[in-house]
C-alpha cells in the first residue's frame, strides 16, 4: 500500500488520469460551460425584452424564476435516469434539450411564447448537472478531485463570460433574438459525448452488483429521505439553497442595476461581468487546491465569509472603477464559494443514489434562487431605493446561512467513491 501511494504521489496529478477519464471530464465540462452560456445570456437581455414586449421588468424576471424552478424537475428526472441507465445518455439528452429551447425562444412572437420555452429550457439545464457531476467525479482520481471540481464548477464563469462577451460585442448588431439563437451551438457537444465517453467503472460495477444480488434501487429519490440519510439530505438542501440565495443576490439583477439605475451602455455593463467570471474561474482553481489539502468545508467557508464585506464596496458607490474591481472580486468570494458543489455533493451520497441525491439537493436550491430576482425587484420598488440595498441584504443573509450549513455538514476530503451497495 505504501509503495502504491508513493508511486502515485510521484506522478504529476494531470498524468494520473487515463485517457477515458479525461474524455469523461471534458464531456462534463462542455455540458456545464455551454449550459451557463444559454442560461446567463438571458440575464443580460431582460431589460430589452421588457421594452420590446411592453411588459414590466418584474414579469421578465418571472421567466428567470420559472427557468430555475423547472431545473428541479429536470434534475430529479435526470438523476433517476442516471442512477438507472447510466450517466452518458441523460447528459446528451440534457444538452440537446436546453440548446433547442434557447434557439426556439429566439423566434418568440409574444412574451408568453418566450416564457414557455425559457421555462422548458430549465428542465434541460437541471438535467445536465447531475449527469455531468456524477460522470466527472466518479471518473476522476481522488488526489485531485477537489481541484477538478473547482475547474468544472468554475467553468460556469467561462460560460457567463462568453455570454457577456457576445452581449457586449454582438447585441447592437443581432439584438436579443440573435443572442438566443447562438444558444443552439452547444448541441454540437452531443457528438463528442456519443463517440468518446464511456460510463464510469464504479457505476457499472454498482449496477452489476444490484442485478447480481437482486437488490436493484428502482426509486432512488425515496431512498435519500430514509432513516440514516435524511439528515445528510436536508443539510445538503439547506447548504445549496443558501448558496443560491447568495449567488443570485449578487448576479441576477446586477446587469439590470447597471442598465436601469446607473444607465450604462452594453459595453460598460458587460465589462464587470466578464471580469467577475474570469476571476471566478481562476479562483475556483485555487479553492480546489485548498479543498484537496485542507478539506471541502474550508474551501467554501473562507470565500463565503469574505463575500460579506466585499458586497457594499461595489453596491454603495457610484464610482465605476470601484464597481468593476469589487464586483470582479466577488467572483472569488460569493461565486467562488460554489466551487466544490460537484465534489462535495458527489462524495456525500452512495453510488446507487448519487446522481438523484446530488441533482435534487442542488436544484431544490434553485427554487430559492429563483425567488431572489422578483423579491429583490419588489423591495426595490417598495422601498424606492433601487436595486443596490436589496441586493446587499440578500448577499449577506445567503452567506451567513451558507456558512452555518457548512459548519453542520460532514467533511468528505479523500473519500473513495466505491461500487459497494450501501442503501440497496
Amino acid at each position: 500500500m505504501a509503495t502504491a501511494v508513493e508511486s502515485t504521489g510521484s506522478v504529476a496529478w494531470w498524468k494520473e488520469p487515463t485517457r477515458e477519464q479525461w474524455f469523461a471530464y471534458v464531456a462534463s465540462w462542455l455540458g456545464w460551460t455551454l449550459d451557463a452560456f444559454d442560461f446567463t445570456i438571458f440575464l443580460l437581455i431582460m431589460v430589452p425584452i421588457s421594452q420590446e414586449f411592453h411588459v414590466p421588468l418584474a414579469e421578465v424576471t418571472a421567466v428567470f424564476t420559472l427557468t430555475l424552478w423547472m431545473r428541479l424537475i429536470g434534475a430529479t428526472a435526470s438523476g433517476w435516469l442516471c442512477d438507472r441507465i447510466g450517466r452518458k445518455t441523460p447528459l446528451m439528452i440534457s444538452i440537446g434539450w436546453y440548446s433547442a429551447c434557447n434557439f426556439i425562444a429566439g423566434f418568440s412572437p409574444t412574451f408568453w411564447f418566450l416564457f414557455l420555452f425559457r421555462a422548458l429550457l430549465g428542465i434541460g439545464m437541471g438535467a445536465e448537472w447531475p449527469a455531468g457531476a456524477a460522470l466527472s467525479m466518479e471518473s476522476w482520481p481522488i488526489r485531485s478531485r477537489g481541484l477538478m471540481a473547482g475547474i468544472l464548477q468554475g467553468s460556469w464563469g467561462i460560460g457567463f463570460m462568453l455570454s457577456s462577451a457576445a452581449y457586449g460585442l454582438l447585441y447592437d448588431s443581432i439584438g436579443w433574438r440573435g443572442l438566443l439563437w447562438l444558444g443552439v451551438l452547444p448541441a454540437l457537444a452531443i457528438v463528442y459525448v456519443r463517440f468518446f465517453v464511456n460510463e464510469p467503472p464504479v457505476w457499472l460495477e454498482n449496477r452489476r452488483q444490484q442485478r447480481l444480488q437482486g437488490r436493484e434501487v428502482r426509486a432512488p429519490f425515496f431512498k435519500i429521505f430514509k432513516r440514516g440519510m435524511i439528515g445528510n439530505t436536508l443539510n445538503a438542501c439547506w447548504w445549496m439553497a443558501s448558496g443560491f440565495v447568495n449567488n443570485y443576490s449578487v448576479v441576477a439583477l446586477f446587469p439590470s442595476y447597471l442598465q436601469r439605475d446607473l444607465h450604462l451602455s452594453p459595453g460598460l455593463v458587460a465589462l464587470p461581468i466578464i471580469l467577475q467570471n474570469a476571476v471566478f474561474f481562476l479562483a475556483s482553481l485555487g479553492w480546489g487546491v485548498i479543498s484537496d489539502r485542507l478539506g471541502r468545508r474550508w474551501a467554501v467557508m473562507i470565500p463565503a465569509i469574505m463575500s460579506i464585506p466585499c458586497a457594499p464596496l461595489y453596491l454603495l458607490t457610484g464610482n465605476y472603477t470601484m464597481i468593476v474591481v469589487f464586483f470582479a472580486l466577488q467572483g472569488a468570494f460569493a461565486i467562488g464559494m460554489t466551487c466544490q458543489n460537484p465534489s462535495y455533493l458527489s462524495e456525500r451520497f452512495p453510488t446507487e443514489v448519487r446522481a438523484t441525491a446530488s441533482g435534487f439537493c442542488y436544484h431544490q436550491g434553485a427554487i430559492f434562487g429563483g425567488l431572489v430576482a422578483p423579491v429583490l425587484v419588489y423591495f426595490a420598488a417598495s422601498w424606492q431605493t433601487g436595486f443596490a440595498i436589496p441586493m446587499l441584504i440578500g448577499t449577506v443573509v445567503g452567506a451567513v446561512s451558507f456558512i452555518l450549513a457548512t459548519l453542520l455538514g460532514p467533511e468528505t476530503r479523500g473519500k473513495e467513491l466505491v461500487a459497494d451497495l450501501s442503501v440497496a
